[in-house]
């Protein structure tokens, strides 16, 4: 017992290793976890008496602990039973199939990395590229809202950028959980989008055991009252008009409603760009029969690398006006008691109808319709145009910059004209037939709203009229 045992250097130096990780993992990581644990407890203590939706525990729990809750939920359960028959694999395979899903699916919050790190960036972010403004507001609708209820933000989807333009808006209501496609799955940014508290899912998975999974969490994270953001249209619209609505999600968050669970309230939110910074890559996917949408990492890179450069070399504007709307909120419980049967579809197309009631009006938008709709304008009749369809929409939101008709048509002629979709001849403007396209791209986030008819005033009449007889 008391011989001498001679070691090499290197086992030696290897114990030593092995015998410091196990004392740090049962000694010291325990009490280091509590300890930020704990202060993480106090600062979301903190942080809840200032937001108007609270951050719920659901969102704070530990990854791992729900990935196992969700693993072994019983619904989830019965689907890798009925997988494995269907597929003739052995359960067990099934069962470690659906944890892979919950892996893939579950977020991992970190209320220092969206608070902390997040809104700060989206704010810097969406002021950097645009002139933010907050269109429709329904404010007493929002604050009537019950505070034991769970709230879904309803969005259009226009922009990559709509993820961080209502994360910086919404940032004084709550932590947004959002869902987000494949596009994000790509290391370091899908580590930073777990942090945020956003979920991957995979839009056109066909695979019943996939769904189940996505439906449970998608079901715990309502019963548990998250804050969460969905865009019913499923992606980015290539037309830039509304899309019909796509049901999935919805259903779920529907499913997860009884009379046991709290109230669901979907907050509808319209938004809309002088510039969407993916609109020529979009309107290719609409024109290409396999709907590509080429917008990968390697783009994103390089368009942000060029407007860096050009920010450096004092060459840079802002990307005109964004605008955000937020309409009156729709109880799903209220709904539900004045439809019979199931009310997912009529309640998509009324969440929809009422999106596009607040989309926002912007000067970009504005000129590209009333050029399509009279052609060739001079900037004073694009002026009156504007005046027209301000008398005949009184409850549209129009953004007027400076409250100026005469700035609004300066300020969508500058964009459009810069980026060669209209040309000034004797000075009327009029579209370049190959960018025109990009003017029904931008004519059609709007088009719904606008009246069937416009006619020309007698100011307007008489000034073509001298423009022709010169």
């Amino acid at each position: 017992m008391a011989s001498t045992v001679t070691l090499p250097l290197w086992l030696f130096i290897l114990i030593l290793l092995f015998a410091a990780v196990t004392f740090a993992s049962h000694f010291l990581f325990p009490s280091v976890r509590w300890f930020f644990r704990r202060r993480l407890e106090r600062a979301v203590s903190e942080l809840n008496q200032r937001l108007d939706r609270p951050i719920r525990p659901f969102k704070l729990a530990r990854r791992y602990d729900t990935i196992q809750r969700l693993s072994y939920d019983p619904e989830v359960m019965r689907a890798v039973s009925q997988h494995a028959r269907a597929e003739g694999i052995p359960e067990n395979v099934a069962a470690e199939l659906s944890r892979r899903y919950a892996r893939e699916i579950v977020p991992s919050f970190s209320a220092s990395a969206y608070f902390g790190f997040a809104i700060r960036a989206a704010r810097f972010l969406s002021n950097a590229l645009y002139r933010v403004r907050l269109g429709h507001y329904d404010a007493a609708g929002l604050a009537a809202i019950d505070p034991d209820a769970t709230v879904v933000f309803v969005m259009n989807h226009r922009s990559n950028m709509d993820y961080v333009l209502v994360t910086y808006l919404a940032a004084e209501r709550s932590a947004l959980s959002y869902a987000v496609g494949e596009w994000a799955q790509v290391w370091p940014l899908s580590r930073l989008i777990r942090a945020m508290g956003a979920y991957f899912i995979r839009r056109r998975s066909r695979n019943e055991l996939y769904r189940k999974v996505l439906a449970r969490y998608v079901q715990m994270a309502t019963e548990a009252g998250v804050t969460q953001a969905m865009f019913p249209e499923g992606g980015l619209s290539r037309s830039g008009a509304l899309m019909p609505p796509k049901l999935g999600l919805l259903k779920y968050i529907i499913t997860s409603s009884g009379e046991d669970h709290p109230d669901v309230v979907f907050v509808p939110v319209a938004l809309n760009y002088d510039r969407v910074l993916e609109d020529r890559a979009l309107i290719a996917a609409a024109q290409d029969p396999g709907h590509r949408f080429n917008a990968g990492l390697g783009v994103v890179a390089r368009n942000a690398l060029g407007l860096l450069w050009r920010r450096l070399a004092g060459r840079y504007h802002r990307f005109g006006y964004a605008a955000v709307s937020f309409g009156a909120p729709v109880s799903l419980r209220a709904f539900a008691d004045g439809v019979a049967g199931d009310p997912t579809r009529p309640l998509a197309q009324t969440l929809m109808r009422r999106i596009g009631d607040i989309v926002p009006i912007l000067p970009v938008p504005l000129i590209a319709w009333l050029i399509l709709e009279r052609g060739a304008q001079s900037q004073a009749e694009l002026e009156r145009g504007i005046n027209q369809v301000a008398r005949q929409l009184p409850d549209a939101h129009i953004h007027l910059p400076r409250d100026s008709r005469g700035y609004t048509a300066e300020t969508g002629l500058r964009q459009l004209t810069h980026r060669g979709a209209l040309c000034e001849v004797d000075g009327r403007f009029a579209a370049i037939p190959k960018e025109r396209p990009l003017l029904e791209y931008y004519a059609s986030s709007i088009r719904h709203l606008m009246p069937a008819e416009l006619p020309r005033d007698s100011a307007g009449a008489n000034e073509s009229a001298a423009t022709a007889g010169s």
